[in-house]
Parts: C-alpha cells; sequence; structure tokens
C-alpha cells in the first residue's frame, strides 16, 4: 500500500522515523516509460539492500512559481492521477514536495541535506538531466559531492524511442497532434482523463446517442478536439465507447471551455455523479459543424461503426 506524504520546505520529519530509502526523484509528469525506467531502477535497488521504495516529486509545476505570467498549468498527469500511476509500480512511499518560493531559493547543497539526507535517503536514483536547488544549479555530478558519503547514486542515461527521448515534451507534441497510438506507446498505457458524470443538455437521448457528459479539472491537458475511440471504466466495469472532446459546434456559439462527453456502447444506467475513466486509443475525426439533426445522427452512426471496428481489429 502506498504511503503518500507531502512536505513542504522547512519539513518537521525525523530522519529517525523513516526507514532507509532507495528514492526515484524527478518531476515525473506522464510517468511515461523513461520515468518507469528511474523508479524501476530505484525499487531494484531498494530490494536488492533491503531499502522501502521511494519517489519524490513536486508540486505545483516549477514555472508556476519561477515564471509569473504562467500561473496555469496542464499536466498529462494531474497530481491525484500521477500518484495512481506510482501505486502501479509497487513503490512503498511516495513524497509530494510543495514546489514553493522558499524552496526555489533554497542552494543545492541545503536541498540535499534536507530532502535527501534529512529523510534518511541511502541511494539516490534519477536522470541525466535532473536539476536541483536555487536556479537548477545542481546535477547529478554535483549530487555525489553534496551527499558527503551518505548515499550512493544511480544516473539514468537518456532513455530513448526511435532515436528520440521519450519525454513529457514528446508526448504533449503527440497529443496536440492527437497520435495517440504514440503517445500509449511512450506512456507505455494509454492516455487518460477521469472526472464525474454531470447533467448535460439532454440533447443525445432524442437521437439515439445517449452520453455521459463528464466535468474533468482544467489541470488536464487535452489532445485536439474531435471524435476518439474510448475505453470507459464505470462503477468497476469497462466498456467501449466514442468520446467527443470539444465545443459542440452545431448546438453552442460561445463555449470557452472544451467539454468532454461519451456515449458508451451497450451500456444503459443512471450514472449521474459516477466517476469515469478514460482511455483514449484512438483519433477519429476532428469535430465539424453539422447543418442539422439528421447530418449528425448520420455522421455518429459512421463513428459508432468505424469505432467498433477500430476495438475488434485492434490488438490496442
Amino acid at each position: 500500500m502506498l504511503e503518500v506524504v507531502y512536505l513542504e520546505y522547512p519539513h518537521d520529519v525525523s530522519k529517525v522515523e523513516i526507514k532507509e530509502t532507495a528514492l526515484a526523484l524527478g518531476y515525473f509528469d506522464g510517468v511515461h516509460k523513461g520515468h518507469q525506467q528511474v523508479i524501476s531502477t530505484a525499487k531494484k535497488v531498494a530490494k536488492e539492500f533491503g531499502y522501502q521504495s521511494g519517489v519524490m516529486t513536486f508540486h505545483p509545476h516549477p514555472s508556476v512559481v519561477l515564471n509569473r505570467s504562467n500561473q496555469h498549468v496542464q499536466y498529462i498527469t494531474p497530481l491525484e492521477d500521477k500518484i495512481d500511476q506510482i501505486a502501479k509500480l509497487d513503490i512503498d512511499v511516495v513524497y509530494v514536495v510543495k514546489f514553493n518560493e522558499e524552496l526555489a531559493k533554497l542552494e543545492p547543497e541545503e536541498f540535499v541535506n534536507v530532502f535527501l539526507i534529512g529523510l534518511n535517503v541511502k541511494h539516490v536514483v534519477a536522470g541525466f538531466d535532473f536539476s536541483y536547488g536555487r536556479m537548477g544549479k545542481g546535477n547529478m555530478d554535483s549530487m555525489k559531492d553534496h551527499a558527503k558519503g551518505e548515499f550512493t547514486q544511480t544516473t539514468i542515461q537518456k532513455v530513448t524511442d526511435q532515436d528520440q527521448k521519450i519525454s513529457s515534451t514528446l508526448i504533449r507534441k503527440k497529443l496536440q497532434k492527437a497520435e495517440m497510438q504514440d503517445v500509449q506507446h511512450l506512456l507505455g498505457r494509454p492516455f487518460q482523463l477521469k472526472g464525474k458524470v454531470i447533467k448535460g443538455d439532454q440533447r443525445g437521448r432524442t437521437i439515439g446517442f445517449p452520453t455521459a457528459n463528464i466535468a474533468f479539472g482544467d489541470e488536464y491537458l487535452l489532445p485536439k478536439v474531435g471524435v476518439y475511440a474510448v475505453g470507459v471504466e464505470v462503477k468497476n466495469q469497462y466498456y467501449y465507447g466514442m468520446a467527443n472532446i470539444g465545443y459542440k459546434p452545431t448546438f453552442n456559439k460561445d463555449e470557452e471551455k472544451p467539454t468532454l462527453e461519451v456515449y458508451i456502447f451497450d451500456f444503459s444506467g443512471n450514472i449521474y455523479d459516477e466517476e469515469l475513466k478514460l482511455e483514449l486509443f484512438s483519433y477519429i475525426r476532428g469535430e465539424k459543424k453539422f447543418s442539422g439533426l439528421e447530418e449528425l445522427k448520420s455522421q455518429l452512426r459512421k463513428d459508432e461503426e468505424q469505432i467498433r471496428h477500430f476495438f475488434s481489429t485492434s490488438s490496442r
């Protein structure tokens, strides 16, 4: 069972209260294959030496603190989702460190003293490009000196796919282009969204496509607008379906924020206020404005046929 510990500088956790730890260190937005290699290495070291396995991440994104003009960051995995993914990797403890101005001003050596030596860390694993301390002056080379013999370290070199570094930046670009199969390959799982079902305009019921309108947090980085082939987890059951991310231009003229609605295949029932988890497997088409209900219904029938065919033939 994953233990989640929230910290900020200065923390009041006593070193003597904590088991010796092998710690994966990084921001880990997406918990993609590169991140998984960092985390799995820490887990392997922990098992070898009898340490507990740990992950340290930071929230919010440093740019929120360091760049005052950028006060809202959207994430591949918002914090709750990030913790969920780390839990699936069978880690003992995750430290969520609040990134604020006080933390940003810490000298690299002081960061190591407080958040690594001070938390009984005996081995650190991080990527080759990890930096820490004021202005990011600390790196994996300087960490050897800052450790003062209290812990050892492993540096994970660049993890690539087809000669490209697997990175959150690359995944963000793929999401913007709705290249969902590539996103799935880089993450090692389908891209996910989750939210609660809320009441919509209920128009879908009248045209034979009852949809669940999902209220999702605005911290999610969304792929481009359009129709997607999705998997849906509802009440611990899994279904296929089709989702629309967008502004519903056939009916709305001035939507400011994209909406998310899903038509769940072969499902009926009241799911208001239920949390749904969506996995986005494939981009089907862009959003378009239809001349009326009949043209919309005709297109939705084609979408459903295409998506059912996709799931019947795809290994996903």
